[in-house]
């Protein structure tokens, strides 16, 4: 989250450049949106009606196989996914619960965990889902009813779930009687494939579903979407009124707008293209520089190459050095539930001018041992 600096190479940040976002749309809506009502009237508790049924029928073409798609009722808005994610924490756990979580996973989602005073239960990942069998173990011996995940391009490892991965992981998930929480925070960042979100085909309640338009939209646009069946998104909903009342409806105006322009598909087709350019510039760079092996696997999808250098790299100190020369990136350690297993780091493409990452990988190997 830190800002970088004049002449700094930020390569920590997970927010798109300015290039890669619907700039345009966004300040059309903005414009649109404040000269109707939403500019001066409050929104709906759980959202504008016309962006719930926006939510709920980008789930419905991957869900035909589901007994009942997810419709408009099962949605609520959200002020971005960080509020989300810490609304479902503290609305279907107790402090003192424990939560399962991918080792590494998303920073935010621990903290949020941690806050509403769960205890987290890591269950190890790399380029390939956590084994079932291991899930399953780590369920039941914490008493665990929730487990957290990102499916598609997760952050930050860039894995993305096989189709038998997929269907192990919710053989578990139903047998244990728990919940799911799907993170789609990069559903619009496919670069080598779509997303098909596993709360497409989950009729029975066992997947709660987060998405998020902060990253893909615009991060002044915080409007986000939370998908759940029954009780659980009742208590969701309370957590949400209780903590911000409902989201502002000018940016859940605007936030529709964009969605619902035609040139919002042809972006999402340009922001691959762009994507697909700056991923492979900055592998082709880090496998020429840092060596093979460093980079475990190319992302399918999302904003993110993840590394991992010889063990025993001190990483908290080699950010802190490369930051004096004047390249940010995100340490590894910060990722991980537990201890870390490795000497890992996460570098973003989305951010920094392409042709600059020859010069910021060159920074930081010259730092290395």
């Amino acid at each position: 989250m830190a800002s970088a600096g004049p002449g700094v190479i930020s390569l920590h940040s997970g927010y798109p450049a300015e290039e890669l976002l619907p700039t345009r749309l966004v300040r059309s809506a903005l414009v649109r949106a404040a000269r109707t009502s939403t500019a001066v009237e409050r929104a709906p508790l759980a959202g504008l009606p016309e962006l719930l049924s926006w939510f709920a029928a980008e789930l419905a073409p991957a869900g035909a196989s589901a007994v009942a798609p997810p419709s408009a009722d099962d949605v609520v808005i959200t002020p971005g996914g960080q509020s989300a994610l810490s609304s479902i924490f503290r609305a279907l756990a107790a402090p003192g619960d424990a939560i399962v979580m991918e080792s590494p996973t998303y920073w935010g989602a621990m903290a949020a965990a941690r806050q509403a005073g769960l205890r987290v239960v890591p269950i190890g990942r790399g380029a390939a889902a956590p084994d079932p069998g291991d899930l399953d173990d780590a369920l039941g011996a914490s008493g665990a009813r929730l487990f957290y995940a990102q499916p598609h391009f997760a952050n930050p490892t860039g894995a993305f779930w096989t189709s038998d991965e997929r269907a192990g992981i919710l053989a578990v998930i139903r047998a244990r009687g728990v919940y799911l929480i799907e993170d789609d925070w990069a559903h619009d960042f496919g670069i080598d494939t779509d997303v098909a979100p596993l709360a497409a085909d989950d009729a029975n309640g066992h997947v709660v579903y987060v998405r998020s338009l902060t990253k893909s939209v615009s991060p002044a646009i915080r409007v986000g979407a939370v998908v759940a069946r029954g009780p659980a998104l009742a208590r969701i909903q309370a957590d949400r009124t209780v903590d911000d009342l409902y989201v502002s409806g000018i940016l859940q105006a605007a936030a529709l707008d964009v969605l619902t322009d035609p040139g919002w598909r042809s972006h999402l087709t340009r922001l691959r293209g762009s994507l697909r350019a700056r991923r492979d510039e900055l592998a082709r760079q880090v496998r020429g520089q840092l060596g093979a092996d460093a980079l475990e696997l190319v992302p399918r999808g999302g904003l993110n190459l993840w590394l991992r250098l010889a063990d025993g790299v001190d990483m908290p100190g080699l950010a802190r050095r490369s930051r004096t020369e004047g390249v940010l990136f995100s340490p590894g350690d910060d990722w991980f539930p537990a201890e870390p297993t490795g000497s890992f780091l996460r570098l973003n493409y989305s951010r920094a001018r392409p042709e600059i990452f020859e010069e910021a990988v060159a920074r930081i190997a010259r730092l290395l041992p």
